[in-house]
């Protein structure tokens, strides 16, 4: 293989060969210079070699083989002339708005194909003529087998993400499909990671590949992700209201949470949605209407917090993604590269942030030997910290309020209460209103989070169960537990118990704790000062229009 390690600095997208009805389309889209691996993968594939290319999620590499793939394919055969194939759906609908946009001036047919999506909808389409489809591996071979999608006249192949398909469980998928293709087409194989089974597909696969790596070192030029990165060591059971500490401390324009299961994602996304913030959920487990109308709200800004699995997230195009924060460490090194690659793109600055148990401590530093990077473990900000950033926050306000002007109109209560008072102590209750009308009621903002770097005694053997909102086995000081006889099977969620609590006892969100939810009972945290009034209040009403048993839960 040829290894292509470095490409000329200061190359057009001209200069690489493309056509002019190309750089039409990219000179619309706004592109100015190519990436490092577009420039050293556009100019081999335009020229029918097979290309293996190694680069991270945000190295332009979707531009890197669908650009050469539409000027060098047939068009308007009938038949496709080229086959991507691709990990998750997110990715398949990317990958085909990418081949949209760079083709807008080619009249290019193109066709996603995945699971979730209707099969008569994409019959349909077939059966009128495409000429490029973007497909994962097991509706494509679907297509296949029942003779719905012919693939006798592919020129091009690409198989993006291979990795990604192959821990995925896709390489027997993969193998079926390849034998249906030609062997004289064109090959191209686009991974993270070249590990043995990478190599080995390859081998067989692939004809005398150019090999384009592209390397840290391809990215020094200020161009590449630059993220910063931090780790917050955080027992379990702490980690929501660690969570929310961030947020706040932060002020993220938008941020990606990743979870690792799908429950995990449902569980946060709703408790996160219980404390005030703007948070969807995006999973496997999710149809793909449902995908796109939380993308077309993240996008819109009436969300700001998306919580997704590593599958889910792949491929999601975020442009004002600010932050990713990691709720678990990821098992692979791998998936947190990916994780943090979505952020600190084009020269914008992004932000990483790990809040790991301290049992997840050996993860981190296998994360720092595998990526050469160091992950910053700094102490929670504590809730003085807090406190005192709010108040830098207000201060913030006020001073822009003062500096825009337009005050005249309120001089005259400031004269009507100087009568009274100094004015001195005019202006401090005044800061106290403004400070205390932008104060969070997100629950559990003012906890005391117990330090992660000393062990804490466990009295469960020491046997971790997880919840929502985490276990229920330590209590915050100065709380009580109350438990609720409804759980899960009667669809109870955390908006539901903090809707009931603050709406029907009158107490604020910040008074309620930790909520633990559980196949028929839930375990809500409250302030002791108003637990019984939280009883009766409860006791008297009713949650999803039952009437439930509330009591002081006596932990057994």
């Amino acid at each position: 293989m040829t290894d292509t390690t470095s490409a000329e600095a200061n190359r057009t997208f001209a200069d690489l060969g493309l056509g002019p009805e190309l750089l039409r389309a990219l000179e619309s889209l706004g592109y100015e210079e190519p990436t490092p691996i577009q420039q050293s993968a556009i100019p081999p594939v335009l020229a029918g070699r097979d290309l293996m290319g190694l680069a991270a999620t945000g190295t332009g590499k979707t531009a890197a083989f669908t650009l050469p793939l539409l000027q060098r394919i047939s068009r308007g055969g009938g038949l496709p002339s080229a086959l991507i194939l691709v990990p998750t759906r997110e990715l398949a609908v990317q990958v085909a708005q990418a081949v949209h946009r760079y083709g807008r001036h080619m009249a290019i047919e193109v066709l996603p194909i995945y699971g979730g999506q209707s099969f008569s909808q994409q019959l349909k389409v077939l059966r009128r003529g495409v000429d490029v489809v973007v497909a994962t591996p097991g509706r494509a071979l679907d297509h296949i087998r029942r003779g719905t999608l012919g693939l006798v006249g592919v020129e091009m192949l690409v198989l993006d993400e291979a990795d990604e398909m192959l821990d995925m469980g896709f390489a027997d998928d993969i193998d079926a499909i390849l034998a249906e293709v030609p062997d004289t087409r064109q090959s191209l194989l686009f991974s993270a990671t070249l590990g043995p089974t990478i190599a080995a597909i390859a081998r067989k696969h692939l004809r005398d590949p150019v090999e384009v790596r592209i390397t840290e070192d391809s990215e020094s030029d200020g161009e590449g992700p630059l993220v910063r990165q931090t780790a917050y060591l955080v027992r379990r059971p702490h980690k929501l209201a660690a969570l929310g500490r961030v947020l706040d401390l932060e002020s993220p324009e938008a941020v990606l949470v990743f979870c690792r299961t799908r429950n995990d994602v449902d569980e946060l996304a709703e408790a996160l949605g219980a404390r005030g913030y703007r948070a969807e959920a995006m999973h496997g487990g999710m149809s793909q209407d449902q995908r796109d109308r939380v993308m077309k709200k993240l996008r819109g800004g009436a969300v700001d917090l998306l919580v997704a699995t590593d599958v889910a997230a792949r491929g999601l195009d975020i442009s004002h993604l600010s932050h990713v924060i990691n709720y678990d460490v990821p098992n692979a090194p791998k998936s947190y590269v990916h994780r943090i690659g979505r952020v600190g793109r084009a020269g914008r600055e992004g932000v990483a942030i790990t809040l790991a148990d301290p049992r997840e401590h050996a993860l981190l530093r296998n994360i720092e030997r595998q990526t050469h990077q160091k992950i910053a473990i700094e102490t929670l900000p504590t809730v003085a910290d807090m406190q005192a950033h709010r108040l830098e926050l207000t201060r913030a306000s006020l001073r822009e309020v003062m500096l825009g002007g337009g005050l005249e109109h309120f001089r005259v209560v400031v004269e009507a209460l100087s009568d009274e008072f100094d004015l001195w102590d005019i202006a401090v209750g005044a800061v106290k209103m403004a400070h205390e009308a932008t104060l969070s009621d997100a629950a559990g903002d003012d906890e005391e989070i117990p330090s992660a770097h000393a062990p804490t005694p466990r009295s469960d053997g020491g046997k971790h169960k997880g919840g929502r909102g985490g276990p229920s086995g330590r209590r915050t000081p100065g709380s009580v537990r109350l438990f609720i006889g409804a759980g899960r099977r009667v669809g109870i969620r955390p908006k539901d118990l903090v809707g009931a609590i603050t709406g029907e006892a009158g107490i604020r969100g910040g008074e309620i704790g930790t909520i633990q939810i559980s196949e028929k009972f839930s375990l809500v945290e409250v302030n002791a000062a108003v637990a019984d009034r939280v009883v009766q209040a409860l006791g008297k009403s009713t949650i999803k229009g039952k009437r439930v048993k509330v009591r002081i839960d006596g932990g057994r």
